[in-house]
């Protein structure tokens, strides 16, 4: 097996998917445009939704692969373990329309077996069994395709939708089966029945490759697209660390270099005691991700709210398992540069950023600093009260203010109480931050499943409308103005810009008249496909970065607003509605938000 490095099996990868034809694109940011479901890019295929579905034509073609950054935040309080990341790179490959099955399943199987070296009679593959209740047979197709790369029936295995089915992401859509494919690492069955997806550590998924062919309709059939897709997603990390024979991912070159500089800073040994390398293990997944999160094309500062409040989470985390290791002073601006090494390379917007990414890391850092501070000073007004109850214990609900008003960790507050002769009743600490996790969960962030942006009439029109603010905006407060964001329902748009102060009431109704003024025009939107230099040149905005040469959308709003695209647009401004500026707020420091609605 050929235990390449993660630099080495990102190229390999992508080297081997263009010698097949297929171009490669770049990684969409990680503040994923247009979609309300989710507040990072979950997913490789998650910025390529409209064309899977159909919608409109990619400007590179039908035949597309790339790596890209992503983020995934439901399982934060998991890192820690040997596994779970919140920061990982997806390798992809895309078909639309251009093969299917056949096709997909010869590069999944060359790929393995030639460029990784992996032993054939080591791969076992799953496929979808069918749904009897749905009419949907059983993939035989894939089967077959399997079978004549030579994989034997007996290594083959049939399983249920909630193992081999994709979609869709709502109640209709594009879905289809998946076959995922598995390492089989040589340890003993755990009986009987073990197969792929067991978790007992015999079988190791290494890619999946799902099979868009049916749409799902609103009275719940499932008809046959008439353009059938192909997308695949191998994460790198888990990738490497299955090849290169270790038993985490935290053991390979992606996390080696951090956890040397985290037991620099605290005098202790990775891999010598298991609390301790929990902790290790959090400061470095979180440093990772804060650095990527900081240094992304629209990279944003810690805040109270969306994905700003996600990154303080990360950076506070972080500190407090500093503070458990004895690291006594400011430290993660010691590690950023070790992440900036490891991936200045293929990901050159963070070394763009390094200056920001440091300064936010320090602040932060600082005014957490300050957090603890007024923890313990509200723990002190708390004591009086605590001290008369008899049973000397502090309210689950009362240290879980602490943590969620205060930021005061539950360590620290059972630290206090033992001070004080009190314990902590952890109990009612753990059900009211379990009640706290489902809201956060339901409200803040669904976890992607293939994630269809809502691409209705009323979306595709606040779109169109976020183009016209940018450009209004830029018309009224200065060309500096750039989108850092943007996250748009049905009802209303959210617009993110660089800006350092509170828009008075006459710029915000300059705004709001320059836009109106477009739609009354009823000018219409039209696009043509060039390359980003030629795109920059003619005075586009662009608010991503592009490979050298890659054919771009360009969207133009009459002569107002030009600017590089992948999403909905109406055809003519007319019909839009009266744009209207709800509310003009702070999101971070130095970005401004907008949110705004069309009234018919």
């Amino acid at each position: 097996m050929n235990r390449l490095t993660a630099n080495e099996l990102r190229q390999k990868y992508i080297d081997f998917y263009v010698s097949k034809g297929h171009k490669q694109i770049s990684g969409a940011s990680l503040i994923p445009e247009n979609d309300p479901t989710v507040l990072f890019t979950t997913a490789g295929m998650h910025p390529l939704v409209p064309y899977l579905m159909g919608q409109q034509d990619h400007p590179q073609g039908n035949k597309l692969t790339d790596y890209q950054k992503c983020v995934r935040t439901g399982d934060i309080d998991s890192v820690g373990d040997s596994s779970h990341l919140t920061f990982f790179e997806m390798l992809g490959n895309w078909s639309l329309g251009a093969y299917f099955k056949k096709e997909a399943i010869a590069y999944s199987y060359e790929f393995l077996t030639t460029v990784l070296g992996i032993d054939p009679d080591r791969l076992s593959v799953t496929v979808f069994a069918g749904d009897e209740k749905e009419g949907i047979p059983a993939d035989e197709e894939a089967a077959s395709y399997w079978e004549s790369h030579g994989i034997p029936r007996e290594r083959i295995f049939f399983l249920p939708r909630e193992d081999n089915w994709w979609g869709p992401a709502g109640e209709t859509g594009p879905c289809g089966p998946d076959s995922e494919m598995f390492i089989d690492t040589g340890r003993p069955a755990c009986g009987p029945d073990c197969k792929p997806g067991c978790h007992c550590g015999k079988y190791l998924e290494i890619w999946n490759d799902v099979f868009m062919q049916y749409n799902k309709t609103e009275d719940g059939k499932f008809v046959p697209l008439k353009r059938k897709c192909i997308d695949t997603g191998m994460g790198i990390e888990r990738t490497i660390s299955i090849l290169q024979g270790k038993k985490s991912v935290y053991e390979t070159e992606v996390f080696q270099p951090i956890l040397k500089g985290i037991s620099d800073l605290c005098g202790k040994q990775y891999g010598e005691n298991e609390e301790t390398d929990v902790s290790m293990r959090i400061i470095a997944d979180h440093v990772r991700t804060s650095v990527f999160i900081l240094g992304d094309e629209k990279g944003m500062a810690p805040s109270n709210v969306g994905q700003g409040y996600i990154l303080r989470r990360l950076i506070r985390r972080a500190v407090r398992h500093g503070h458990k290791l004895g690291i006594d002073k400011p430290f993660l601006t010691e590690l950023a540069p070790i992440v900036l090494d490891l991936y200045g390379q293929p990901y050159p917007e963070l070394l763009a950023h390094k200056d920001f990414i440091f300064t936010e890391l320090k602040n932060e850092e600082v005014k957490f600093e300050e957090t603890l501070v007024k923890g313990e000073k509200e723990f002190e007004k708390m004591l009086p009260n605590l001290l008369k109850d008899p049973r000397k214990v502090v309210g689950g609900r009362t240290a879980f203010k602490l943590y969620d008003t205060y930021g005061y960790p539950i360590e620290l507050t059972r630290e206090l109480a033992k001070e004080h002769g009190m314990t902590v009743d952890e109990e009612g600490f753990k059900a009211a931050f379990e009640k706290h996790q489902e809201i956060s969960r339901g409200g803040s962030e669904q976890q992607f499943k293939g994630g269809l942006a809502d691409h209705s009439e009323q979306t595709t029109a606040l779109h169109t409308a976020t183009h016209l603010l940018h450009a209004a905006l830029c018309d009224v407060l200065g060309g500096y103005v750039k989108q850092l964001g943007s996250n748009i329902t049905a009802e209303r748009l959210r617009f993110d810009f660089n800006h350092d102060e509170p828009l008075t009431k006459e710029e915000i109704q300059k705004v709001e008249d320059l836009v109106n003024e477009q739609i009354r025009k009823d000018l219409p939107v039209t696009y043509k496909v060039e390359s980003l230099d030629e795109a920059k040149a003619e005075g586009a905005f662009a608010q991503f970065s592009s490979k050298y040469g890659e054919q771009v959308k360009v969207y133009s709003i009459g002569d107002f607003s030009k600017e590089v695209c992948g999403g909905p647009h109406v055809t003519h401004t007319g019909d839009m509605g009266h744009f209207h500026i709800v509310k003009e707020q702070s999101s971070s420091h130095g970005v401004r938000r907008i949110k705004a609605v069309l009234e018919k």
